[in-house]
């Protein structure tokens, strides 16, 4: 009686968040576009002929874009953005040379997305010190993100029986391939805000706690349709680091601020990143869709690939509580204990995940996720049923 007193008071006094806190910062996100002195800031657009043209933007509101056609100053339209400015000579952009073009307006719903469009992306988990504290780990870890982007103003389909959840990223593109950090130092390199949706039931399923770069879990859970929405905008920095790291990055759902977070505040930066990516592409040592896969398929980081910063706290995951334990040994127990065809470790996992769902704080139907940032534009999501 005292023992079944004893769990009745622990299962009843259990904590259960609904989720990670964040900080956030008292001033209100700045929108605006950079300077040019600072940075040039790009979009690309469809045309009627089938092709694909570089916006060098000048001008945003909620709805629209406007700027003018880069082929005006001399760029071919090589179906790469960041190729198309490297081919003419950065001084030549200037407010009197931009004044002298025609402007051209794009709605942001008709932006290409800012990320390149291939279907194989770098990942990176815990690369920010708050998130990695929530993970319970010590060290940043990469693996293969599989499926192709989706534009700023997208959705997101919330399964039946998936916890479904957000995360803001910061992401870098290049003008060619990355095969040593040589190539990273001279390749033109824009930043992108990009958003990551994870089917969190893959990693209970999956991941390894102990060993988050086990190669498990990760890639079945962060590469879904339509997980992937890329910002509307490609920003060129003359200075890249420095300017990552004023980034704000922020995320709200359905109004309510959930995530907030400055690119400074990466453990490694997007040139580590890339170091740490190139050493690792030898063995097929990640599993996705039952097959094991290297973190690049061509042991480079492609120009049609996206290499990602990984995200911060306030992410909606919390690992099992002790009333998820509690219910879980029981439901074991009464099942049979040892005798029965599941084991442990799978019914407090399958119990977790039931006592989620039913919360219903993960995404849902009807939900609006936004991403945004103080000068790489927004990313609006609908979850959709």
């Amino acid at each position: 009686m005292i023992l079944a007193i004893a769990v009745a008071i622990a299962w009843a006094t259990s904590p259960d968040p609904r989720g990670n806190p964040a900080s956030f910062e008292d001033a209100p996100l700045d929108p605006g576009l950079a300077s040019l002195d600072e940075a040039l800031t790009l979009a690309s657009y469809a045309t009627a002929d089938g092709g694909v043209a570089t916006l060098l933007v000048t001008g945003s509101d909620e709805k629209t874009v406007s700027g003018v056609d880069l082929a005006g100053l001399g760029a071919s339209r090589t179906g790469n953005p960041l190729r198309d400015l490297a081919g003419i000579q950065r001084e030549r952009i200037d407010e009197e040379s931009i004044d002298k073009l025609p402007q051209v307006s794009v709605a942001i719903a008709d932006l290409l997305p800012a990320a390149p469009g291939g279907d194989r992306h770098i990942g990176t988990g815990t690369n920010f010190p708050e998130h990695a504290e929530e993970a319970n780990s010590s060290a940043v870890f990469q693996f293969p993100k599989f499926g192709k982007a989706t534009p700023a103003r997208t959705s997101v389909k919330a399964r039946s029986g998936i916890l479904l959840d957000y995360e803001v990223e910061l992401c870098m593109r290049f003008d060619r391939d990355i095969a040593s950090l040589a190539d990273f130092d001279a390749a033109l390199k824009g930043l992108f805000l990009c958003g990551d949706f994870t089917d969190r039931n893959a990693l209970v399923e999956l991941a390894d706690p102990d060993n988050l770069d086990s190669g498990y879990g990760f890639s079945d859970a962060k590469s879904g349709p339509n997980s992937f929405p890329s910002g509307p905008f490609i920003v060129v920095p003359r200075d890249w680091k420095a300017f990552a790291e004023t980034v704000r990055m922020t995320t709200a759902v359905n109004g309510e601020a959930r995530q907030d977070a400055r690119g400074a505040e990466m453990t490694l930066d997007f040139r580590e990143l890339a170091e740490r990516a190139l050493a690792d592409m030898d063995r097929e040592r990640f599993f996705y869709e039952g097959s094991f896969f290297r973190l690049a398929p061509d042991g480079r980081i492609g120009e049609d690939m996206t290499l990602m910063s990984g995200t911060s706290e306030g992410v909606i995951f919390t690992p099992p509580s002790r009333a998820d334990y509690i219910e879980g040994v029981l439901a074991w127990a009464l099942a049979g204990g040892p005798l029965s065809e599941t084991g442990l470790v799978d019914t407090v996992k399958r119990r977790f995940v039931e006592n989620e769902l039913e919360t219903q704080h993960f995404l849902q139907p009807g939900d609006t996720v936004i991403h945004g940032s103080n000068r790489l534009g927004t990313i609006e999501v609908r979850v959709v049923g």
